[in-house]
């Protein structure tokens, strides 16, 4: 049997996840990880909070239901495999209101549809004593939610890639890929090289490599960065794992929320507004070509002109610390200002359409030997090994590989 040369694009969580699954589903397969940057999970694997999302809110039956709870399972069983740190810590989603609290009851519905396990609706003095310092009319609790490293989970399934024969290229960019029907050419910074399938998993570059092999403008990619701050180490114990808000449809993002790291820490945040480019984490960092790229884009304006009142919300938290910790103290009143300190940041790729709207599933386009994933937004991470079974059962059947 002839071998199967097999490229990945993008050395994310998912991108080395799909790696790892072709070495696992074809045991003729020369795979091959493109990565740009010179360590694997650099941009959004290594940026994100942690949490392993149990599948509180999803459509029942949907893709992103099934994936989240299935890599739920496939993430605890690596940790464990690998030893790497897994804990469920739990989490709370708190109510503050009778409006909250209608649509609490509802997310705790979808939650047992989609098989959560030991969720359960709790009241304030429940709440009381899963989290002390929370407060609220009433909460969804979930106990086994839970909270890794991701970056080391990541590094674990290439570690899988490489005893399994496969090649991880650090620092090498892709900047073409071009499908010639009998073969793909990807095109790099050492040369080109010819596949027989391709995924690319290129996170917030997905769109434009996606659209130089031929895909589609849209959905278009638009960075919206997430600062944290860090509670003070003496805080810590104001928080014992998760404590969420209830999510507000008349907002496109979640809020301010609080979050235990596997390594103890405890996060405080993000927020969410326009990044000045798509790698840009350092807060002065900014790129005119990807500012003017949004800027240019008629969806972002129609998304702008319909968010206003979000836009001011976060404008707040991100110019003011204060307005940032008042958030904060809606679930946990404890905290003080001075009991944060600047924290990492975040860049998150939101996919969009020309027509303003935020695309919340996951995306995967191509051709019978190219498969883009343009859309992965969270529970991205937690799905990873689900994703990647999904994938590669796609593209190892439109290529008639398997």
């Amino acid at each position: 049997m002839s071998r199967v040369r097999a490229a990945v694009v993008g050395g994310g969580i998912i991108g080395v996840a799909v790696a790892r699954e072709l070495t696992r589903r074809l045991d003729n397969a020369d795979v091959t990880v493109f990565e740009k940057e010179i360590e694997l999970g650099g941009h959004q694997t290594g940026h994100n909070s942690g949490v392993v999302h149990a599948g509180l809110y999803y459509e029942p039956g949907s893709l992103k239901a099934r994936l989240c709870r299935r890599g739920v399972d496939l993430l605890r069983q690596f940790a464990a495999e690998k030893n790497l740190g897994y804990e469920e810590c739990g989490k709370v989603v708190v109510a503050h209101n009778a409006r909250e609290l209608d649509r609490l009851k509802a997310i705790h519905a979808r939650a047992i549809a989609n098989g959560v396990p030991d969720v359960r609706m709790i009241g304030a003095d429940d709440l009381a004593v899963v989290e002390p310092h929370a407060r609220g009319l009433a909460a969804l609790h979930s106990p086994r939610t839970a909270i890794v490293d991701y970056r080391a989970i990541t590094n674990a399934l290439a570690q899988d890639v490489r005893a399994a024969g496969g090649n991880i290229l650090l620092g090498l960019a892709v900047t073409g890929v071009e499908d010639r029907g009998r073969e793909v050419r990807i095109r790099s910074s050492s040369g080109t090289e010819a596949f027989d399938v391709v995924i690319t998993c290129a996170g917030l570059q997905s769109d434009r490599l996606a659209y130089a092999a031929g895909d589609p403008a849209d959905p278009r990619i638009v960075p919206f960065f997430g600062d944290y701050f860090l509670l003070r180490t003496e805080k810590r114990s104001l928080v014992k794992g998760l404590i969420y808000p209830v999510p507000d449809p008349r907002y496109p993002f979640l809020g301010v929320h609080l979050t235990k790291r596997i390594d103890g820490a405890i996060l405080v945040g993000p927020n969410a507004f326009l990044a000045g480019g798509r790698e840009a984490y350092r807060r002065t960092q900014m790129s005119p070509a990807d500012l003017r790229a949004v800027l240019g884009f008629p969806g972002f304006w129609r998304f702008a002109a319909g968010n206003l009142p979000a836009a001011v919300r976060e404008a707040r938290t991100v110019m003011n610390t204060r307005a940032f910790v008042r958030e904060a103290q809606k679930y946990v009143p404890d905290i003080l200002p001075g009991d944060v300190t600047r924290g990492p940041r975040g860049i998150r790729a939101q996919a969009m359409t020309s027509d303003g709207s935020l695309v919340d599933d996951f995306v995967i386009t191509g051709t019978s030997r190219v498969l883009h994933v343009r859309n992965a937004p969270s529970p991205g991470a937690t799905s990873s090994m689900a994703i990647a079974e999904h994938i590669v059962a796609e593209a190892t059947g439109r290529a008639r590989l398997s």
